[in-house]
């Protein structure tokens, strides 16, 4: 019975804790009209909020991101397009605003490193497994004595006789 009542809270926690997100925008920030709200959001999912920078401004709670959301949506009702509003923003803020930002010369390191540091991490363990590969097979034989070697070389040739 009470292991049951302790599942309710649990669950009933977990319902509120998985729409959390969508707490970000609040009833004042919407648009009346939800197809102009629904373009809203969707731009306001591609921007970064710059005091979270891990979050876009549509999951945000910061102040900076509220001011964001309205912005945007003073744009829309003003009749810019969603690429108008993005570069605008990006005029503002700089690339860094976008989640994802399009490939080019100044955001070739942010698009190469991982794919490079990658490979550059995969050649360094196969070098290192060669050299460690190696030194056992020289090592091997090179701590043995000279009877020892005699020995091994007659059991290597077949002439254990001894």
């Amino acid at each position: 019975m009470i292991a049951m009542r302790y599942l309710r809270v649990i669950a009933l926690l977990a319902a509120l804790f998985a729409c959390a997100h969508s707490w970000a925008v609040e009833p004042d920030e919407v648009l009346p009209n939800p197809v102009l709200e629904a373009r809203a959001r969707a731009i306001s999912k591609e921007l970064r909020c710059m005091v979270c920078q891990n979050e876009s401004i549509d999951e945000s709670q910061a102040p900076l991101a509220r001011d964001l959301r309205l912005l945007v949506r003073r744009r829309i009702v003003a009749g810019d397009s969603d690429q108008q509003i993005i570069n605008f923003l990006v005029s503002r803020y700089g690339e860094f605003i976008l989640l994802k930002p399009p490939l080019s010369w100044n955001t070739l390191t942010l698009w190469g490193a991982p794919p490079a540091l990658l490979i550059f991490g995969a050649l360094m363990i196969i070098v290192v497994e060669r050299r460690r590969n190696a030194g056992r097979s020289a090592s091997a034989t090179a701590d043995l004595t000279a009877e020892e070697e005699a020995r091994l070389a007659q059991i290597l040739h077949g002439d254990n006789a001894t």
